[in-house]
């Protein structure tokens, strides 16, 4: 969930980094040669950042103005967006971690509202168009394809329009199935360094958590099939789930827990109505196990988000149970899951595309997942208004389920006046006299 990624982000971003060869690091910065003041440079996402070649690119600071550099969440620095560089560097962030929220939020950086699903489409387009794209990459096979590895999201789109594609080779990086390949001769360099893969983190589930993992596990039914986000919550739902038959996945990402599933035999993918026996996915976030899990396996198929995202495929899975989380949730239903009040913390994902495409599902149940308070109980995420300057994600409309560790509230075609009962019956007890009074001032109720 939202601040325990966040932590894990930041845990990550202040571990040690690899020393890098003088010669590699040479050779890297002589491959992004081409790009030129003004260009935009896509930069492959999560844990499968290049980051030999993002140092590169910070490395051409002097001589370069002007130059955009777009990714969705990133792991690890991101020197690019570090202050004193804004006249070379400027980050657009189509999801806004950790490591470039402070640019953003300065003024210094920019972020994208958009559904992840839209991405490849608007790269496709021409309105959105890619200079330069830096991906992590397997060694060449057989047939002379490298695999994207563990992140084809928006990556693969990025490359396949890219005016250059400079590639960072590494022996450690999973050969992952699907369409999540690039021919050797697309690229215009390929620099070989071999090195661990970094891993996430993971937070044992607190007590809260646990309990909401429960109330949602209760939703789910025999045969559903899953989208899960990373953190304690989608973790503490897994964990709730060993007792279920024959689930399926059909997610943007995927993480330990889903592993951990598919060795009990709960994930086997056999009651799915569409890609029958496969997990679908665009990414993964976890550790090694997840990495050698993903390796070479049949099972698992990656696609770019504008297919595991899209609310028409997502729809075609019958029992499609996904579960978001969210930062706020006002009395009428409204989801912030994007910003802290003025500032922006995160980004769209694919809350609303899975959202919408569970609520078209037959059997389908979008669900919002949030713990009822924040900063160690001093603050109500179910709120009587959302804060000002908050964005909403999704809309009232949208939302079926808000679930917190006092149960579930169905939203569906209810009124105002009863989604402001039912939320309220589900937020922490010390806060719902308040938001019963806040409610009648506002008429609610």
């Amino acid at each position: 969930m939202t601040k325990n990624k966040d932590k894990a982000v930041n845990e990550f971003a202040h571990s040690k980094p690899t020393r890098i060869a003088p010669e590699i690091l040479a050779e890297a910065v002589d491959a992004l040669r081409c790009v030129a003041s003004g260009d935009r440079v896509f930069v492959g996402s999560g844990l499968a950042v290049p980051q030999l070649l993002v140092e590169a690119l910070a490395m051409r600071a002097k001589e370069l103005e002007g130059v955009e550099v777009t990714h969705l969440m990133t792991f690890g620095t991101a020197p690019y967006s570090a202050p004193g560089l804004e006249k070379s560097f400027r980050t657009n962030a189509l999801f806004t971690g950790a490591n470039v929220r402070a640019a953003v939020n300065e003024g210094r950086g920019d972020y994208t509202p958009i559904f992840l699903s839209e991405i490849p489409a608007l790269i496709r387009s021409g309105d959105f168009n890619v200079d330069t794209c830096l991906v992590q990459v397997t060694p060449p096979g057989t047939h002379g394809h490298c695999s994207l590895g563990i992140d084809c999201a928006c990556t693969l789109e990025a490359a396949r329009n890219a005016k250059n594609v400079i590639g960072l080779v590494n022996e450690q990086m999973p050969w992952v199935y699907g369409e999540n390949f690039l021919h050797k001769d697309e690229f215009r360099a390929l620099i070989r360094y071999d090195h661990p893969l970094p891993e996430l983190p993971r937070k044992a589930p607190s007590d809260a958590e646990k309990l909401i993992g429960l109330f949602c596990a209760e939703l789910v039914p025999n045969g559903a099939c899953l989208q899960l986000g990373i953190g304690a919550i989608p973790d503490a739902v897994l964990a709730s789930l060993g007792d279920k038959r024959d689930l399926g996945m059909h997610t943007e990402m995927f993480s330990d827990g889903a592993v951990e599933l598919v060795h009990k035999g709960v994930i086997n993918c056999k009651a799915k109505t569409l890609h029958l026996d496969k997990m679908i996915a665009s990414f993964v976030l976890g550790s090694k196990v997840l990495y050698d899990f993903v390796r070479s396996n049949p099972l698992v198929e990656f696609r770019p988000v504008d297919h595991t995202n899209d609310p028409f495929v997502i729809a075609r899975n019958d029992n499609m149970i996904s579960i978001n989380s969210a930062i706020q949730v006002d009395l009428t239903g409204q989801v912030c899951s994007d910003s802290i009040g003025h500032g922006i913390y995160s980004g769209f994902g694919g809350q609303v595309d899975f959202v919408r495409g569970a609520s078209r599902s037959k059997g389908g149940k979008p669900i919002i997942a949030l713990e009822s308070t924040a900063k160690s109980g001093t603050i109500s995420r179910i709120t009587p208004t959302l804060s000002p300057g908050a964005g909403v994600v999704t809309s009232r409309a949208d939302v079926h389920y808000v679930c917190t560790e006092y149960g579930v509230a169905y939203l569906h075609g209810k009124t105002i006046r009863e989604r402001a009962h039912a939320l309220i019956r589900i937020a922490h007890p010390q806060f719902r006299e308040e938001l019963k009074y806040a409610a009648t001032q506002r008429k609610l109720i």
